[in-house]
């Protein structure tokens, strides 16, 4: 008598479709994901540290040392989405910090000539990076592992090997200083604003083009909590004195780069080239003078990372931007970022760095061994890069 195998087909589909849910709710609820990671955490440091992690002290330096990491990983997106890799940036951050103290410390150039100076140079160097490994198809790990020993060695030969100090009061101010409070809950109502206007705006996008509408509550939960979360923000802040200048440079780049990202023909490139680089060859887009303009962004960013960590030590350091490119490499994996490009979001980057900034800060106050951070910053590096791999293999 044959066996009836029909009861065991459904138990055998189920598993693979349930697998499917899973990771179909984790694709779509990706953020949400990384902010309930970044709750618990601040929540385990909060509790070992007795509260001391969550004052408002504590908070505005954690998120003052994640804009670097931040500004870095704005412009390292692009680049790992475009299907490149650059490991300068690190180096060039702190050849390009070095340059502005010399030039303000040392030359006592106006900080508005230093600072357009600086920039300059910076797009140059991207520009010089993007050239070798698109025009002269040197691959760009190599391009970037050259620039980390190149530009490292150019510090410390105009500085001598020594910290370049003092940086006047005014350059100071842009690592150091804080938006009013007054103009921080001005800006809190403006981002309140802008998110539901454009969540309206989306719903009535989907509506002209008859595309499925999300239940209104689901729209209307999402700006209150985007709210509540904005104003505790301010709030949070202003009690210790006010929105960190690095902080409102970095939430403005994140506008500018999302902007870019989603809204802009330059955009939708940058994912095509990460995507399939010959269809998007063929189809007539200039794949190379692509990546050359996210490699100059690349070196903007690097050049306004290294302004901020100049002007937020007060001086110049040789040591500046050490380890840089990693710390911005891994919040753009850990925010999302494919490592096979293509794929990413610069607010799941940014996400990524106040992790790895959270962890860094949480470790300090605890008195943790340097190799235990590394230690720990490293494997969840890996997860990071092997939960996108286990995503992507299970999609075939």
């Amino acid at each position: 008598m044959t066996p009836d195998l029909s009861s065991a087909r459904p138990a055998t589909a189920a598993s693979p479709a349930g697998a499917d849910r899973i990771r179909q709710w984790f694709a779509r609820y990706k953020i949400l994901a990384l902010l309930i990671a970044v709750a618990l955490i601040w929540l385990f440091f909060g509790v070992l540290t007795h509260g001391a992690f969550a004052t408002p002290r504590n908070l505005s330096n954690l998120l003052r040392q994640m804009a670097i990491s931040g500004m870095l990983a704005c412009g390292m997106v692009f680049v790992i989405i475009a299907g490149e890799i650059d490991l300068s940036v690190g180096s060039l951050l702190g050849l390009l910090g070095g340059v502005a103290a010399i030039l303000d410390a040392n030359r006592n150039w106006p900080i508005e000539a230093t600072i357009p100076v600086v920039l300059a140079l910076g797009v140059v160097a991207g520009l010089v990076n993007g050239w070798l490994s698109t025009y002269r198809r040197v691959p760009s790990f190599i391009v970037g592992l050259g620039g980390m020993l190149a530009y490292r060695g150019i510090l410390l030969g105009i500085t001598g090997g020594s910290t370049i100090a003092p940086v006047s009061d005014r350059f100071v101010f842009l690592g150091q200083g804080y938006l009013p409070r007054l103009a921080g809950n001005a800006l809190a109502l403006l981002l309140f604003a802008v998110l539901a206007f454009v969540t309206v705006r989306a719903r009535s996008n989907r509506r002209r083009y008859e595309l499925p509408v999300p239940p209104l509550w689901q729209d209307a939960t999402k700006i209150v909590g985007a709210g509540a979360v904005i104003f505790a923000f301010v709030a949070t802040l202003d009690d210790y004195g006010g929105i960190p200048v690095p902080v409102l440079l970095v939430l403005l780049m994140l506008g500018i780069f999302t902007w870019v990202a989603t809204q802009t023909v330059f955009g939708r490139r940058i994912y095509s080239v990460g995507s399939n680089l010959e269809a998007t060859r063929l189809s007539g887009v200039d794949t190379n003078r692509v990546k050359l303009a996210i490699f100059a962004l690349m070196g903007l960013m690097c050049a306004f990372a290294g302004i901020v960590n100049t002007a937020r030590l007060a001086a110049g350091s040789p040591s500046a931007g050490n380890m840089g490119e990693l710390d911005a490499i891994a919040a753009c994996f850990i925010g999302g970022t494919s490592m096979r490009g293509g794929s990413g979001t610069v607010y799941g980057a940014l996400i990524g760095a106040l992790v790895m900034a959270s962890l860094d800060n949480g470790m300090s106050m605890l008195d943790v061994d340097a190799y235990w951070q590394m230690i720990a910053k490293g494997a969840i590096l890996v997860v990071a890069v092997w939960i996108d791999v286990v995503s992507r293999t299970n999609r075939r």
